[in-house]
């Protein structure tokens, strides 16, 4: 009798790291092609970029909202990432503060993407943003709860109110130099001068 061995489970987890593989491939080529030219590049030159078939991109992302929801999904667990991998050596204000100015360039930058990939579908929309904001607002919370504890951020200071304050200058500024100026101000409003380090 042959021996039956577990044969089909080594093809299993080659499809599945081909499968990983793919779809990262395809998220990298998309976020370039998305900051070169916008939402509306075209889903054929993704997976050209990417170096696989129309059909392989189809599997991942079956819609452009699918592939575009990825791509600034992407986009806010970087920003995030970025707030927990600050430089050790800034102090609690410095290290708010330079993780504000990153989600100021991102509000002032990623809007379009955000607004495109959930288009036309309200209940989804509500639910997309709700989560990416949570994750936004926990690492802002984070940092802006060290600076209190530190003594270099005026202690009445909600989360809610800092990235109300840090959003709109984004969302009103001319251009993106406007919009880190416009944070750089809001910095000498908020800060108490009085920190005390960790």
């Amino acid at each position: 009798m042959t021996p039956s061995g577990p044969e089909p489970a080594p093809p299993g987890r080659t499809r599945r790291a081909d499968a990983a593989r793919n779809a990262a491939l395809l998220l990298a080529a998309a976020r370039e092609l998305v900051a070169e030219s916008g939402p509306e590049v075209a889903l054929d030159e993704v997976a050209r970029r990417a170096g696989v078939g129309n059909a392989t991109l189809y599997r991942h992302f079956p819609t452009r909202a699918d592939l575009l929801v990825a791509v600034y999904a992407d986009e806010v667990a970087e920003l995030c990432h970025q707030g927990a991998d600050l430089p050790t050596g800034l102090s609690p204000a410095d290290a708010l503060f330079s993780w504000l100015d990153a989600f100021v360039v991102h509000v002032a930058t990623k809007r379009p993407l955000a607004l495109a990939a959930t288009e036309g579908a309200t209940g989804r929309r509500s639910a997309l943003f709700d989560q990416w904001h949570a994750s936004i607002r926990a690492t802002a919370s984070g940092l802006l709860r060290r600076a209190q504890d530190a003594g270099a951020v005026r202690p009445g200071l909600t989360v809610t109110d800092l990235l109300a304050l840090a959003g709109g200058a984004a969302l009103t500024a001319t251009d993106v130099a406007h919009a880190r100026r416009l944070t750089a101000l809001l910095r000498g409003g908020l800060e108490t001068g009085l920190e005390t380090g960790d």
